[in-house]
């Protein structure tokens, strides 16, 4: 758990500020309204955006790989959400593939003792966050849906290229069940869940693990990468301008598949599995999102398979509104609107554990 610099306080408090002004007043500074594929982009975010781009960071991918890893640190924690009751946080370790991986708990001041769980794998692109650039995230989870959540720090490419990250995210998920009772967890009531990268791990997962004796009870998927395979509408209608480009797709894929990998494997192509039998899920997503409508065919292919799958799209939104859920308010509600989800779907499940 970095401390922030004071100077990086300082940045955070007036990019909060900034974006606390009068809408009338953001209008102006943001400029002209965007609208696309009928929809209108939220005002915070478009002023965000412009903050970002006088920063000349508004676009992520195509930098240095360990300037890329830093910057998505520094940007999280600049809007991160906050908590209003304490969140306690443990480091631990948990199983990896081949090595233990780096793991925080967080647990809420009135967690449920034996109560149910998420178990997060932050997004990225495969490539960038860490347990620190989805600190205030996970943070904000344990809080509004009350239940104990574990980020695992699983494998990045291009050092790790696919499926090692996926296999660390089963490895984990499988170690964390074992060993609920150590965890003070109930291995019947986990869910998985992440965004972006992070979602499609959290998806991959519960296909490989749906027949284990202690298989996930939720997913909740924030604007989940789903098809490595095939380009939908929404990556070429946003392509550019809002903060996750084609380009930077482009450039994530590059490093996470290597050159003959099947990019309809399952395995990071998940749209292409067993979908039968899977744990419910919500799939929320950005209007403004080049991954919309990958994240919500995979929702209708859920429901087609006889899945319980619920799309929520907030139509302002872009992609990565989860990190900056303490300044957009829009942002804010749609992580409290995944938390409702969560904490109403491990609530269901407790008849059935």
């Amino acid at each position: 758990m970095t401390r922030r610099s004071p100077a990086a306080r300082i940045e955070s408090a007036i990019a909060r500020g900034t974006l606390r002004l009068p809408a009338a007043v953001l209008r102006i500074l943001a400029g002209a309204p965007v609208v696309r594929d009928g929809q209108t982009l939220d005002v915070q975010t478009q002023m965000l955006l412009r903050l970002q781009r006088l920063r000349g960071d508004a676009t992520l991918g195509g930098r240095a790989i360990d300037r890329e890893r830093a910057l998505i640190d520094a940007q999280s924690r600049l809007l991160e959400p906050r908590t209003r009751a304490h969140v306690a946080c443990e480091d631990i370790h948990v199983a990896g593939a081949d090595s233990p991986c780096a793991a925080r708990v967080y647990r809420p001041a009135r967690g449920e003792h034996k109560g149910g769980a998420l178990v997060f794998y932050h997004g990225g692109g495969f490539v960038i966050g860490s347990l620190a650039s989805h600190d205030g995230v996970c943070r904000a989870l344990a809080e509004r849906a009350n239940c104990v959540v574990i980020a695992v720090d699983y494998r990045l490419a291009p050092e790790h290229p696919a499926p090692a990250g996926v296999d660390d995210a089963v490895a984990a998920f499988r170690d964390i069940a074992r060993r609920a009772q150590e965890l003070d967890i109930d291995a019947d009531r986990l869910a998985v869940g992440g965004d972006s990268a992070g979602g499609n791990l959290s998806a991959v997962v519960a296909q490989i693990t749906r027949d284990d004796r202690h298989s996930p009870c939720f997913q909740l998927l924030f604007y989940p990468a789903i098809d490595f395979a095939r380009e939908r509408a929404s990556v070429h209608t946003f392509a550019d301008g809002f903060l996750l480009e084609k380009s930077s797709m482009d450039w994530f894929r590059g490093h996470y598949i290597r050159d003959g990998f099947d990019n309809r494997d399952p395995r990071v192509s998940p749209i292409y599995g067993d979908l039968e039998g899977l744990a419910p899920a919500i799939v929320i997503t950005g209007g403004f999102d080049p991954l919309r409508d990958e994240g919500e065919d995979y929702a209708k292919a859920l429901q087609a398979a006889g899945v319980q799958a619920r799309i929520a799209r907030h139509p302002s939104m872009i992609h990565g509104f989860v990190n900056f859920a303490g300044g957009v308010a829009g942002a804010d509600a749609a992580l409290s609107e995944g938390a409702q989800a969560l904490r109403a779907a491990l609530a269901d499940n407790t008849h059935k554990a």
